[in-house]
């Protein structure tokens, strides 16, 4: 057999328990680059240009394994679940059961729970033939973390010649169960650690969003942006009115619910850096999107050395709503058997 596979891979070290990673190489024609671990299907790097033609690394890392798996991992980059964002006190029900989940975000449960998540799980990589991209699969079994059902998922990174980083999601199980997979990459445009990011302007493509209690799980209200610090319907820049450290959010944490219907491809948001001009667009098929100012991040240390300080860098999730297992007037997060779940976000490029 030939192998037909171009993309590079190389060692990304070995976790604590003694599992190899790898590093896959995406690049176009354009000179950008992806990078990609099989430790959590974590995007590890990505480098596009400024307006004047010069690359830099614009995501949140670290130079290996090992500090993927230490305190300093604020979810960089990874495939999050099987349930991104918040599920109310760790409890949902299906069909009559009750299921608990671990409590790692006090009082509720986040990001698919501890070491089980499946952003801290090593994944099976299959490059691609004929095109930039990498597949990344894994089985969770049932009862991880809490949840019914072998759950086989397939996440899809490719890196297109329109200067695309397209993620590709596949999921079915065997039994029904809360499926909401986003990918938790923190952007800085201007170059990971490279300083704050309050100079970003962002626009989201969103008339409403889903107010939260104190623990950020949702009322149940569907709310207008208009006339509020959440209406970034027009471009603003983000620390223009950015919340308090002393209110719930501590800044920018809140779900918007992207105007267009959920099942079809449509924009979500543009950040922009004006200095050096570097533009992402999200688009996607989801009907939510999760800005994140990078309330918690505290200055370690991640690639090259570069520290990663306090809001220098954000999140744009696309996602279900959170908590949606528990509120049945939200977009429907439950896999049946037989079902395939599957939904696409694109990261679109460009200098202006």
């Amino acid at each position: 057999m030939t192998a037909c596979s171009s993309i590079p891979k190389a060692s990304f070290g070995t976790t604590k328990g003694g599992e190899a990673t790898e590093i896959y190489t995406l690049q176009n024609q354009n000179g950008l680059i992806a990078k990609v671990t099989t430790y959590g299907a974590t995007l590890v790097e990505m480098h596009v240009p400024d307006k004047n033609g010069n690359l830099a690394d614009v995501i949140n890392g670290f130079d290996d394994v090992s500090g993927y798996e230490g305190d300093g991992n604020q979810y960089f980059g990874c495939t999050t679940g099987r349930v991104c964002n918040r599920i109310a006190k760790g409890k949902f029900t299906v069909n009559g059961t009750e299921y608990t989940l671990a409590i790692n975000n006090d009082p509720n449960h986040l990001h698919g729970g501890n070491d089980k998540a499946l952003s801290k799980q090593v994944w099976k990589a299959t490059p691609a033939c004929g095109k930039q991209a990498v597949t990344f699969s894994l089985t969770s079994p049932d009862g991880e973390e809490g949840y019914p059902g072998n759950l086989s998922i397939k996440v899809t990174y490719t890196l297109t010649d329109d200067n695309e980083l397209r993620i590709d999601y596949d999921a079915t199980t065997t039994k029904a169960t809360p499926v909401n997979l986003t990918n938790h990459a923190y952007w800085n445009l201007a170059g990971a650690g490279s300083g704050p990011v309050l100079s970003h302007e962002l626009t989201i493509n969103a008339d409403n969003f889903t107010p939260t209690d104190d623990t950020l799980i949702p009322t149940g209200a569907i709310t207008k942006v208009a006339g509020t610090f959440l209406d970034f319907r027009a471009a603003h820049v983000i620390g223009d009115r950015i919340p308090a450290d002393d209110t719930p959010w501590k800044g920018y944490d809140h779900n918007f619910v992207i105007n267009g219907k959920a099942g079809e491809q449509r924009l979500a948001a543009k950040l922009k850096d004006p200095a050096s001009g570097r533009v992402l667009e999200i688009s996607t098929d989801q009907p939510s999107i999760q800005f994140y100012s990078g309330n918690f991040l505290k200055g370690q240390t991640g690639k090259a050395g570069k520290t990663y300080p306090h809001r220098g860098a954000v999140c744009l999730e696309t996602q279900h709503h959170p908590d949606a297992v528990n509120h049945a007037h939200f977009p429907y997060t439950i896999l049946e058997p037989g079902d395939t779940y599957r939904t696409t976000t694109i990261h679109k490029f460009s200098a202006e």
